[in-house]
């Protein structure tokens, strides 16, 4: 970088000093220019290792759900350290003035880990942490089962999101509780929503096709029948049929017993998540209609006939 020294009388080569914030001619040591502001990003590296070259950005961002936006200073145990810590000075100080807000950062903790389990984008995980100090803030869960209504607020956050996900999924990643108690959970958390806002809570609806492909995922169904499959649930929302997971676990025993990949009946109701006698049910119910579901170029009229119930 060049810059005209009043001293050289021309303009001359710079040195910037990062430590002082100088700017110095390289020809004569002039300071041309003092105590300069930096105006990049601040960057330091907080790992243990020397070796680690990782630069982490200083503090994390802030959280307008917590009290004091989640930035309050926590004296930790120094490394090494043999002593106990919360007998010293420093530790008493800092239980004196323990965070009002620890159970609300447990409670997002929680969440984010069911969250990341069923990799959920961050918008739902906010929209459940969201939902949860609302409840929180009315004082009406003490006593409840803790991880259903931490369950259930995420259940309830993934339909307001349009990304549901069935409560057995839900349930898979909520450290013991139950599909009876999450259910329980969330008409509770739904009700108290509605008396602090006077309306109804919108949750979104539920549609076969927002559970489909995941599920022909977890099968490892090829891509040629899961396109059948979802052009063959498309066609079933013009039908008056209720349950949408039960629907795409039968689309799916039909698409599949049509193909060279056929499922076993047992398997997909574990990647589902649906009972074997729902799913019979369901393809009872949609057989009738098979001819108008399921696309030509996959299977022809004879092959409908051969169809056999499961």
């Amino acid at each position: 970088m060049d810059s005209y020294c009043s001293d050289c009388k021309k303009n001359t080569e710079v040195v910037f000093d990062h430590s002082a914030g100088d700017t110095v001619c390289s020809e004569c040591g002039l300071v041309l220019e003092a105590h300069s502001i930096d105006e990049t990003s601040e960057w330091r590296t907080f790992a243990n290792e020397s070796g680690d070259n990782d630069p982490v950005r200083v503090g994390g961002p802030s959280n307008p759900l917590l009290t004091d936006g989640g930035l309050s200073t926590i004296i930790s145990k120094p490394n090494g350290s043999s002593g106990d810590f919360l007998s010293s000075s420093l530790g008493r100080w800092q239980n004196r003035g323990s965070n009002p807000d620890r159970s609300l950062i447990q409670a997002f903790k929680s969440i984010g880990i069911m969250a990341e389990r069923l990799n959920l984008v961050a918008t739902i995980k906010d929209r459940a942490n969201e939902i949860y100090k609302k409840v929180e803030d009315q004082k009406s869960i003490r006593g409840r089962n803790q991880d259903a209504i931490l369950a259930a607020c995420l259940y309830i956050a993934c339909r307001q999101e349009d990304k549901p996900r069935t409560v057995k999924e839900i349930c898979s990643v909520a450290n013991g509780a139950t599909k009876k108690e999450i259910g329980r959970a969330k008409e509770y958390i739904v009700k108290q929503l509605e008396l602090e806002m006077g309306k109804s809570v919108e949750m979104g609806a539920i549609h076969a096709g927002d559970f489909l492909r995941r599920f022909c995922s977890h099968l490892g169904m090829t891509n040629q029948t899961v396109k059948a499959a979802q052009e063959a649930v498309q066609k079933s929302e013009e039908l008056d049929i209720r349950s949408p997971i039960s629907i795409a676990a039968a689309v799916i025993y039909m698409i599949t017993q049509l193909s060279d990949d056929k499922k076993l009946l047992r398997d997909i109701s574990m990647a589902t998540g649906v009972a074997e006698g729902t799913i019979r049910n369901s393809y009872k119910d949609l057989y009738p209609y098979a001819s108008r579901m399921i696309p030509n170029w996959f299977a022809k009229e004879e092959d409908l006939k051969n169809l056999s119930s499961p």
